[in-house]
């Protein structure tokens, strides 16, 4: 009964936490080690009260709008990831109206970053996260640079963007959002060779991968940030086509 009072996204995200707790123990990792993303696409700004309600802070969003939206209508304290492909003419809308935005990880191009460093430039705000976002899978209809090009990405950030604080890779992995092993492996070949390249410590080098179906695997593979949404909130909800 202790339980019985909690909102069902309340309840699926303690379920997630203990898994993640789990995963973390087996892989012989500290659970400090891992932060979740709830991934609240589609989903009203009412049931992400009731996640945060229950102490999550760490939200994710896919689209500009959907996060400007959202932002102002829920409390201050949350920390914004935003994780779907990014225009650059969009940067400066995004940053300039999500003063709570901790990180953008989506970042697969120099313009892109260079447009986010331009739009951080002209605010009153401590440098922005950015994950360069790596396509391990190869697939055309992922965003995200080839493996080989990282390190050069990651060095213009590292680089030429006084505004971004390089923070580390992210991926996304297949058409069904699950990852192979060998994509996992992928992205933490390309934050060795990022992390020699520039000199700098893997442990300051995030791994952004893994997600509802397959964030175990990933904690194990070394990921530092899921990004859980279907598995806490449910189905995403889409407005019927008219």
């Amino acid at each position: 009964m202790a339980h019985s009072l909690e909102s069902a996204a309340a309840n699926a995200l303690r379920l997630v936490l203990e898994r993640i707790e789990v995963a973390v123990h087996q892989a012989g990792r500290s659970s400090s080690q891992v932060r979740l993303v709830a991934v609240s696409k589609t989903k009203s700004v009412s049931v992400i009260k009731e996640v945060y309600d229950a102490g999550h802070r760490h939200f994710g969003e896919n689209y500009v709008q959907e996060l400007i939206d959202k932002a102002p209508q829920l409390s201050n304290d949350i920390q914004w990831h935003f994780i779907g492909h990014l225009q650059s003419n969009k940067a400066k809308n995004l940053v300039a109206n999500v003063p709570n935005l901790y990180m953008v990880e989506s970042v697969d191009s120099t313009k892109i970053a260079n447009s986010l460093d331009r739009a951080v430039s002209g605010l009153e705000r401590k440098s922005l996260k950015v994950l360069v976002q790596v396509n391990t899978s190869g697939e055309k209809s992922k965003s995200g640079v080839e493996p080989s090009e990282c390190i050069e990405l990651a060095r213009h950030v590292y680089t030429q963007c006084p505004n971004l604080q390089f923070s580390g890779l992210m991926t996304i992995g297949m058409l069904d959002y699950t990852c192979t092993p060998e994509n996992f492996k992928m992205l933490a070949n390309c934050r060795e060779e990022i992390c020699t390249a520039l000199g700098i410590r893997e442990e300051g080098c995030e791994l952004s991968m893994g997600m509802s179906n397959d964030f175990e695997l990933a904690i194990h593979m070394g990921s530092t940030n899921i990004r859980v949404g279907s598995t806490i909130f449910g189905a995403r909800e889409y407005p019927a086509k008219q």
